[in-house]
């Protein structure tokens, strides 16, 4: 029933949104991806702090990619084919090599619906196996039904879920062009198929959704306690730069990962005591001391979700 509840809540809100925008025309396309370089040979963009929308083109994740001399290694596809065929233009103009492999963190709207585009070049596509539950799923099948529209005309009829051609279990070192991609199970965690990528020459570490910058973080059906143990595996790479799902590149992990850490560890603080006697997850919410947070990008939108789903999962432990 709640899975009913949560997909009819994803078609009402967007035909609430289809409502609104009849009789309007086209959006202008005036999103521009501009890589920004923090290795040698890698290259980030990054997404904006805001709700996706059919305006920045879903365009609120980030995408990276290395160069090497034998091809160009992407990591996330962005939330939309024209976001993805527009960094692979930005790519371009950076090297003359092919687009050779792409790596998932994990299968969330916005780092995959751009896949298709990559597909289409002859990358590779490797993610966790567990992502396979998600593509299967009614949850994903609606979920794209509702893009549709509320991203509408970015992603459209022609958008579609795009498998692996290589399924990961829990470890595996790629080696393009003589540099090593050391990839790593860490779910279940933000999702439950999520990657992290180390780059050793480079000392650059993919983190997918398990770290934000200078926005709430997502939580959704996350696994807490998990995500926590994931952010000291991610410690243990000792990475100079950290690329995020989600905002600025670090060049100070510690230190910016303290960010992630902090927020979670307070969800569950703040919620543990009145989820395990049973209390209403209302009162909690009110009694809760969010001043720490509450001026920051994405507060109204995410934070009441994410306490109620960190709410209830303490309670599923």
């Amino acid at each position: 029933m709640s899975c009913f509840k949560s997909l009819a809540g994803i078609l009402m809100g967007s035909l609430v949104f289809l409502g609104s925008a009849i009789g309007q025309g086209k959006p202008s396309d005036t999103i521009q991806l501009k890589p920004i370089q923090v290795a040698p040979h890698t290259y980030f963009v990054q997404g904006f702090p805001e709700m996706g929308s059919s305006t920045n083109q879903n365009f609120i994740s980030n995408a990276g990619f290395v160069v090497t001399p034998k091809g160009v290694v992407v990591v996330d596809a962005l939330g939309s084919p024209i976001l993805a065929q527009k960094l692979i233009a930005e790519i371009k103009k950076i090297t003359n090599q092919k687009v050779v492999a792409l790596i998932v963190s994990h299968y969330h709207a916005d780092h995959v619906y751009g896949l298709q585009e990559f597909k289409k070049i002859g990358a590779k596509i490797y993610a966790q196996g567990e992502g396979r539950n998600y593509l299967s799923s009614e949850t994903a099948k609606q979920r794209l039904i509702a893009s549709r529209i509320d991203f509408a005309p970015w992603v459209n009829a022609s958008t579609k879920l795009i498998d692996a051609d290589v399924w990961i279990d829990q470890s595996y070192t790629l080696t393009v062009g003589g540099i090593e991609f050391k990839i790593a199970r860490v779910g279940p965690a933000h999702a439950p198929e999520d990657l992290i990528i180390y780059v050793p020459s480079e000392k650059v570490l993919f983190a997918g959704d398990l770290v934000f910058r200078g926005r709430i973080p997502f939580v959704g059906n996350a696994d807490s306690r998990g995500w926590l143990h994931a952010l000291d595996e991610i410690a243990t790479l000792n990475p100079s730069i950290v690329i995020p799902g989600h905002g600025a590149y670090s060049s100070n992990p510690a230190e910016d990962i303290r960010f992630t850490r902090e927020y979670l560890k307070y969800l569950r603080e703040s919620m543990t005591k009145s989820a395990v006697n049973m209390d209403p997850f209302e009162e909690a919410y009110q009694q809760t001391d969010w001043s720490e947070y509450e001026g920051m990008p994405l507060f109204r939108a995410a934070n009441r979700m994410n306490a109620y789903n960190v709410y209830l999962s303490i309670q599923a432990e």
